[in-house]
């Protein structure tokens, strides 16, 4: 980055000098010219503990000292957003303060809420999950107290000078003194942007960052910057983006050993107690290595490090035996894990997530197992709910949108499916680590993580069961963050564009005016074509609506002067839209009549605007966490996938139906509108985003019975005009979403048509009112359960006999029979087994309208697998087994005595 970046006029004029550190050779400011060494770590230790630099605070104190002071410069304060980042499709949890605002805010598409504003941002990262509780510094949750200014060409509202002049400020206000804060030159990159930043150091501790957002990769007009090897252009909006760390602010006003003793006091005293370690609150000399240790580990870099040579740096800079730090700091670091882990997990699933084996809900998981691993290490003796509950009591359960009590039923079906995935993991790993100790080979990490994340085995469990079996695993010590990292952000798949060839013609035509949504109702429009090519037609306007959010194209006819032709599939490229015909051709200038299929159409709508009321009714039954996962329309049913954490009870399933079905006989509006971005979200809120996050600064906002969404979709006008909505079933397609398949409108009367055929049909079958159905097939139902056995006691009966009966062929001593007989299948092979349990070989066949063999040899000269085959190719069919059993059969019954003297023979040659 250019020297001259960092040239502020406020540094001057303060009076601070630009130095370079003798240690790492960074860039940095500072007042005292005496000062050689940038103040970061691990340039210089942290000397802040015990001796704080910054008045007391609490967390709630520092949080709202912040706030306020921005507020008094003229910053509009904003709540938080989730953590859960449904806003954007590139990543699932909330990382910083500017993801708020990303992409369309800081692409300058949708103007911000607020110019500047302030804000106090919970985030979450985990791609340092190992480190947390070790290093003393690493959380998984953290607020990042931020103010952003957004400038463009056409108005700057602050920049540089400003912005660290708003820093000291903030700082002073605090207590700190700036003559002991240095600011240290860093580059920032990210995200496909770049600028200069600046490292806010105090006390040896980073306490804030100050981004200068100036640069992106889309090439303009200025020149380029090259940053690693990739040339970065200058933009026509720039951005303040700031990033103070909360927690890091109240630890270096507290001084503590770590920052959990100062941000979770009384949270890391209630799981030491619980885990019976209390009696080491109050050892001195605990108190005094635990400091130590932090003190040093904290400056370095711990991420991806052999834990053990980390540990022995440690000890040997504080003077303490490796094995007694690591017998007295290992269980406290798990301690400190379980408070930061707990209040990570209020956050989650306070704001909604589900836990699952995808996106988000793997994530929550993650650190959920984590925590309940490290729960049982410590012998914590509270259930993990109860110390989410209080990590949510403490924030305030006013912050967020999840009912306690349906958070602790989550937390509490997570924990059996965490006993039943222990339970039967040992044999799974045992297996795996067998057959790697058979071959002199150490189990492969890439095994490791299949196990985890295909069947939720905690790594430390596969390695205890694997040295048990003497097989070896290695584990990196930051393998929580690796699976975190493979976990955080959103795959995009590369799919073929079926329309690559015709971007280029697209790009160059009009807009298509979507009379779709101007006449909802309409099914009838006139038109002109601009454009045709291969099998598509492109109009200046269009009733016909394309593909998309799970909604199918309509089809219907297009009528020109000299033809008429078929519309069998629509879809939207850009502003663009193309209609695929069939049965004959239209030319760039025709003028034609639409006819849009209006059964067809009026299905579709009932469907789309009737998932709006399930989800909605869902929400009303089940929860505020539930939230669409997908959903396909069609013209006879359709399905809604929604996120879930148990499986939905009959009773519930009914409530649904009959909370969407009011709904419509309430007869509301389907409200439509297009709204600005930012306004429909502080509005609405993210739910809004339940089929994806579309495009653009305007989104079209759907309101229907108390549901409002982000929809592009066609809908009725009231909701009366659905009719009726039927739910067919309920379907768990996996870990975490409920699937359910609905129908609506006439499609709804037809389901029900179909089964009170099917009512009617039984009813007559068995000669009973249908009213008695129910009665009646219970009893028949236990009448054949009774009779069942019967016949199987019979079976058994005549098997018995069978075997008293039977009077085996001696060859060479093996006891053979080659028999006709008619028995099911079963009592066959249960015969059979009766004779090569004695060594001998049988061989059976029988059956009324297809032949059964069954051949079990129990000698190593008759091998049943192989005679088996000829046997039941003579049948018309096909066999096959082992050695010891085998069976098959065929159509051709008339040959089975013809089969079976073949199979006698392949016998007796076998046994001669």
């Amino acid at each position: 980055m250019l020297e001259d970046e960092y040239r502020l006029e406020y540094f001057q004029t303060q009076g601070l000098i630009r130095k370079q550190c003798r240690k790492c050779g960074a860039a940095f400011w500072t007042r005292n010219p005496d000062q050689e060494i940038c103040g970061d770590a691990p340039c210089e230790t942290y000397n802040f503990i015990g001796n704080p630099v910054f008045r007391r605070h609490s967390v709630d104190e520092m949080r709202e000292a912040f706030l306020s002071f921005f507020e008094r410069n003229g910053h509009t304060r904003i709540e938080r957003y989730p953590v859960v980042a449904r806003w954007r499709d590139d990543i699932y949890l909330t990382i910083a303060s500017i993801a708020d605002f990303q992409p369309y805010v800081t692409g300058g598409i949708v103007p911000p809420p607020a110019n500047p504003l302030t804000i106090s941002q919970p985030c979450i990262r985990l791609n340092d999950l190992d480190s947390v509780g070790r290093s003393g510094r690493h959380l998984t949750l953290f607020e990042m107290m931020a103010h952003h200014a957004f400038n463009s060409d056409l108005e700057e509202i602050y920049w540089k000078d400003r912005t660290v002049e708003l820093c000291e400020q903030f700082i002073a206000s605090i207590g700190g003194d700036l003559d002991k804060v240095t600011y240290k030159e860093h580059p920032w990159i990210g995200g496909g942007n770049a600028g200069p930043s600046l490292e806010v150091l105090i006390g040896g501790l980073e306490v804030a960052t100050l981004v200068f957002m100036n640069l992106g990769r889309k090439k303009t007009q200025k020149p380029g910057v090259d940053l690693n090897g990739e040339t970065y252009y200058p933009m026509s909006n720039y951005i303040v983006d700031t990033g103070y760390g909360l927690e890091r602010f109240v630890w270096a006003s507290k001084g503590s050993p770590t920052i959990y003793d100062a941000v979770f006091p009384e949270m890391v005293s209630r799981v030491m107690e619980s885990a019976g370690m209390e009696h080491m609150l109050d050892n001195v000399e605990y108190t005094k290595i635990l400091a130590l240790s932090a003190k040093f580990a904290g400056v370095m870099d711990i991420s991806g490090t052999n834990l053990y040579q980390l540990r022995k740096k440690v000890a040997t800079a504080i003077d303490v035996p490796i094995e007694k730090l690591d017998r007295m700091i290992t269980p406290i670091e798990k301690v400190y894990s379980v408070v930061d882990h707990s209040r990570c997990l209020a956050y989650m699933l306070g704001d909604l997530i589900v836990p699952s084996n995808v996106r988000e809900g793997y994530l929550a998981r993650l650190v959920l197992r984590r925590t309940l691993r490290m729960m049982n290490d410590l012998k914590v003796q509270e259930p993990l709910a109860d110390l989410v509950e209080e990590q949510m009591r403490i924030i305030g359960t006013g912050s967020f949108e999840q009912d306690v009590v349906i958070m602790r039923e989550i937390i509490e079906r997570e924990v059996e499916k965490y006993n039943q995935t222990m339970a039967r993991g040992t044999k799974i790993v045992q297996k795996i680590a067998r057959n790697y100790k058979s071959k002199s080979e150490r189990v492969p990490l890439r095994e490791v993580i299949t196990l985890y994340d295909s069947h939720g085995i905690p790594p430390e469990i596969i390695k205890e069961v694997a040295v048990a079996e003497g097989a070896v695993v290695e584990l990196p010590d930051n393998f929580y963050s690796l699976i975190a990292d493979m976990h955080s952000e959103s795959g995009r798949e590369e799919v073929e564009d079926p329309f690559a060839k015709f971007r280029e013609r697209i790009a160059g035509l009009p807009v298509t005016r979507r009379l779709y949504y101007e006449q909802t109702c309409d099914m009838e429009f006139d038109a002109m074509v601009i454009d045709a090519f291969e099998s598509y037609v492109v109009l200046d306007q269009t009733l016909y609506y394309p593909e998309g959010g799970g909604q199918p194209a309509d089809t219907g006819m297009l009528i020109g002067a000299e033809n008429m032709v078929r519309v069998d599939d629509v879809q939207k490229i850009g502003e663009v839209i193309l209609h695929h015909i069939t049965g004959g051709v239209l030319r760039r200038g025709d003028r034609v009549k639409g006819i849009v299929d209006e059964e067809r159409r009026w299905s579709l709508m009932r469907h789309h605007t009737a998932t709006h009321l399930l989800l909605k009714a869902s929400k009303d039954v089940l929860g505020a966490h539930i939230h669409q996962a997908g959903a396909q329309k069609g013209p006879e049913s359709s399905r809604l996938d929604i996120r879930h954490y148990k499986h939905i009870t009959p009773e519930e399933l009914h409530r649904i139906e009959i909370d969407a079905n009011r709904m419509v006989m309430a007869d509301q509006p389907v409200d439509v509108s297009f709204e600005d971005r930012v306004k429909a979200e502080q509005t609405y809120g993210f739910a809004l985003y339940q089929g994806g996050v579309p495009p653009g600064r305007e989104i079209r906002v759907v309101q229907v019975g108390g549901d409002v969404e982000a929809c592009a979709g066609t809908h009725c006008r009231m909701t009366g005009e659905i009719g009726l909505i039927k739910i067919i079933r309920v379907e768990h397609i996996q870990d975490g979403i409920e699937r359910l398949e609905f129908a609506a409108g006439i499609a709804a009367l037809e389901y029900s048509h179909s089964l009170e055929k099917i009512v009617a049909e039984s009813a007559e079958i068995l000669s009973v009112q249908q009213e008695n159905l129910p009665p009646t097939v219970a009893r028949f139902f236990t009448e054949w359960k009774d009779q069942k056995k019967k016949i199987e006691r019979l079976s058994q009966q005549v098997v018995d006999l069978e075997v008293k009966t039977i009077e085996p062929e001696m060859i060479n001593g093996v006891p053979v029979v080659v028999k006709r007989i008619d028995l099911p299948p079963r009592d066959m092979a249960a015969l059979a087994a009766s004779v090569s349990g004695q060594g001998g070989v049988a061989l059976l066949a029988g059956g009324s309208e297809r032949a059964h063999v069954v051949l079990m040899s129990g000698t190593e000269n008759v091998d049943a697998g192989e005679v088996i085959g000829q046997v039941c190719g003579l049948l018309g069919g096909k066999g096959g087994g082992s050695k010891t059993m085998a069976q098959g059969g065929g159509p051709e019954i008339d040959k089975v005595d013809l089969a079976i003297r073949v199979g006698r023979d392949r016998i007796l040659a076998a046994l001669q």
